[in-house]
């Protein structure tokens, strides 16, 4: 919290046709630039033995090389990290479809289950083995749009020139100008100016390759955002690194701009309690506890994103985070969450059925720790981070009946109790246990061995959960499809 936290903020500009032919040149010249430094990275080549070589041939500025660069970078880092939620994610899927097939009878449904569980397999074996040998494939484009070409008619394209114009527009439709402190406006590559009316002007510097015809510079008025614009005045003034983001899309040119903004002062105060939140399939559960430990309010903030687009999610996750932040400002208490841990997260899940294990994505759980955190910064809360473990299974066991909370709810307890390290002993009698349904179990207490620690103890009894449940959902099941409680209608 003490730490300045850098933030993007957009809004869109203005060009002329003369301008918007420019932009474009520009952002196709990055991308080209930027291709064959995906190749040369790939050769194992380094970037600084090749870097005079591309301000020769590509005719641009040693900045804007490393602005290329950098922007290689982000995008390799990006890919190894989806690729580690990648592997997660087909594990579970390929565990989940292996118990499938063994119980399916039907040989031609097996057969086509299996064809999709090699599939998942060798997929999981090249992405391992690509982790294990460092190899990263990036396609410029988007692989969806570059198999495009092999049905051009089902997506839309009248011919492969149709398409190829596309594939070349998509691909040359960005580039990063990396900005520094020691340079003027944060920036020597793109400089702001500041007007009277507060407006800001900006002085693009062209490559080389362009100043024969264009000019040295490209000069970009009336720049305003609607939101953050304070914050970025406020960063040219006090000569702060300020990065800057074209994009294009189908309306004209957007501007992204990057600053660091010093740390709100922390509102949050761990000393009143603390709010734990537990991240479910399609809802957040939301518990409010005092700092003795006891739970004072509980909320259900649905958040079911099961067929909604990225933008959509995104949308319904941010205000899904607003409504819980809000109630942090209220109460001037802290965020508590787990720890990052998508394959805890999945197996927690599966006690209320493979259903809801599979609604909550990797990219949808870390999407929403992702925008809780910013959103909570923002507003000086602090967010406290616990290990995930057992949370489920000690919520459900020692604090859902005494409470009248939800097998979630009691979890998101669990979690806030964590941060302040209260007890989690097992309780004196294991009976009246909620399955999560409605319904009760009980279960005999193991045996306790002095050396152990209390969570090897919450291991075992966990193991003796899952059995027992499972033994009661079969019975349940039995009984309803007992011939004798049959009511026929007539």
């Amino acid at each position: 919290m003490n730490q300045n936290m850098m933030r993007t903020f957009e809004t869109r500009i203005f060009t002329d046709e003369s301008s918007d032919g420019i932009l474009f040149l520009f952002a196709k010249l990055f991308a080209k630039v930027e291709h064959h430094l995906f190749k040369a990275k790939t050769l194992n080549i380094d970037p600084n033995v090749c870097k005079s070589q591309f301000l020769k041939q590509f005719g641009i500025t040693s900045r804007q090389y490393n602005a290329c660069h950098t922007q290689l970078l982000g995008k390799i880092d990006s890919i190894k990290a989806t690729r580690d939620l990648q592997i997660a994610d087909l594990e579970e899927k390929i565990k989940t479809l292996e118990r499938k097939v063994k119980k399916i009878k039907n040989a031609f449904t097996a057969h086509q289950k299996k064809r999709r569980l090699n599939k998942l397999k060798e997929k999981l074996e090249n992405l391992k083995r690509d982790k294990a040998q460092n190899v990263v494939r990036l396609c410029f484009g988007s692989k969806k749009l570059f198999r495009a070409q092999f049905a051009l008619e089902e997506n839309g394209f009248s011919s492969h020139e149709d398409w190829k114009q596309m594939w070349e527009e998509v691909r040359s439709s960005e580039f990063f100008v990396l900005g520094s402190k020691d340079e003027a406006s944060g920036n020597q590559s793109c400089t702001a100016f500041v007007q009277e009316n507060g407006t800001i002007t900006l002085r693009l510097r062209l490559p080389n390759a362009f100043t024969p015809q264009y000019g040295t510079y490209l000069v970009i008025p009336n720049v305003k955002f609607t939101y953050g614009h304070k914050e970025i005045l406020t960063a040219i003034a006090s000569r702060q690194a300020i990065s800057y983001r074209f994009k294009r899309d189908e309306k004209g040119w957007r501007i992204f701009v990057s600053v660091n903004t010093a740390p709100s002062s922390i509102l949050s105060d761990e000393k009143l309690g603390a709010i734990g939140i537990d991240i479910n399939s399609n809802h957040l559960s939301v518990v409010e506890i005092d700092r003795f430990g006891n739970p004072l309010h509980k909320q259900t903030i649905p958040l079911n994103l099961y067929g909604k687009s990225t933008n959509q999610a995104k949308a319904l996750i941010g205000d899904a985070c607003k409504n819980i932040v809000k109630i942090a400002e209220k109460t001037k208490k802290p965020l508590v969450l787990e720890k990052l841990d998508f394959k805890q997260k999945k197996a927690n899940l599966r006690e209320k059925g493979a259903y809801y294990a599979r609604m909550l994505s990797s990219f949808t759980y870390n999407s929403i720790l992702m925008h809780l955190k910013s959103r909570a910064q923002k507003q000086g809360i602090e967010v406290k981070e616990v290990n995930p473990a057992y949370t489920s299974i000690i919520g459900r066991v020692k604090f859902s009946k005494r409470y009248g909370l939800s097998t979630h709810h009691a979890a998101a307890l669990v979690i806030a109790r964590r941060f302040f390290r209260f007890s989690e002993k097992l309780p004196s009698r294991l009976t009246d246990i909620p399955d999560g349904r409605g319904g009760h179990v009980a279960l005999p207490l193991p045996v306790r061995n002095r050396g152990e620690h209390v969570w090897t103890l919450w291991r075992k009894l966990s193991k003796k959960l899952s059995v027992v449940l499972a033994a009661h959902f079969r019975a349940i099941k039995n009984r309803s499809m007992n011939p004798s409680k049959t009511v026929l209608v007539m």
